[in-house]
């Protein structure tokens, strides 16, 4: 999946994208690399980040699908948005997907706009807001409470006909450093549920702060992560670079499908 951010202040590539010829040509760099989703997101959710009115999103959104719909009419669109209203445009305007960061938590009419849709809907797990989120995140146990927010979620999802959804235990969002490590190291537990799971680290804090790196620099460690998440069961990556994960999934699918019979070195 891959990121197309058309604000002015997300917290990597803030304003790089929003010129049309900018816009259509990074596109076109990711879907030439690969991307099977582009993922696009009109209001920023890095930390602390405002939120805008949903008609300004939406207008942002619906143009940048009309541009892009047209340029690429084989491409799949998911948008990035927890405001159901945007989430109906974007859908009317042929999105495939809903990228919703709040997993339904800051617009109650989220799940309905889903169900009447039909549409799959990436549920994402975050602790408070964007606005709010990293101010202080605290959990007993994270990767139990992520898993009994699922739970949850699924279960009311899926009561209102909706059985196409996607995971993302939502690394970042409402949980320190230590709490994004304690859900990855633990990832394969989200198997349980037996649905795709979606991972994004793209040059995030959890790399950038363990690093002392800036997230320009923050490639190598991201491939690093998203390695370790794809052998740890993830289905989905949700990256800035294209190519770089595109070749991480490729190694790790060959290693995946080595059986246990298959030409390892015998030991001496």
């Amino acid at each position: 999946m891959g990121i197309l951010n058309i604000t002015d202040d997300s917290f990597y590539d803030g304003g790089r994208f929003i010129d049309k010829e900018k816009m259509t040509a990074h596109v076109a760099k990711m879907l030439q690399e690969g991307a099977a989703i582009i993922d696009v997101g009109g209001q920023s959710t890095r930390p602390g980040a405002k939120r805008i009115d949903e008609k300004s999103e939406a207008e942002k959104v619906i143009r940048a699908l009309q541009l892009l719909k047209n340029k690429f009419p084989d491409a799949v669109f998911s948008v990035d948005t927890f405001n159901a209203s945007v989430a109906e445009a974007a859908i009317k305007e042929g999105a495939a997907i809903i990228n919703d960061v709040s997993g339904g938590t800051m617009d109650n009419k989220m799940f309905e706009v889903i169900a009447q849709h039909k549409v799959p809907y990436v549920l994402m797990h975050i602790q408070g807001t964007p606005e709010t989120m990293q101010k202080n995140p605290s959990y007993k146990n994270v990767t139990a409470e992520v898993m009994d927010y699922f739970a949850e979620k699924i279960a009311a999802l899926r009561s209102m006909g909706v059985n196409d959804i996607i995971i993302d235990p939502g690394f970042g969002f409402g949980k320190t450093i230590e709490h994004n490590y304690s859900l990855l190291a633990r990832l394969e537990l989200f198997r349980i549920f037996g649905l795709p799971v979606l991972c994004g680290f793209s040059r995030k804090s959890m790399v950038t702060k363990v690093l002392n790196i800036s997230p320009a620099d923050a490639l190598n460690g991201t491939t690093v992560l998203n390695t370790i998440a794809l052998m740890k069961g993830a289905s989905m990556l949700r990256v800035h670079d294209i190519k770089e994960a595109v070749e991480a999934v490729k190694i790790v699918n060959s290693l995946h499908k080595l059986s246990p019979n298959s030409e390892l070195p015998t030991p001496n």
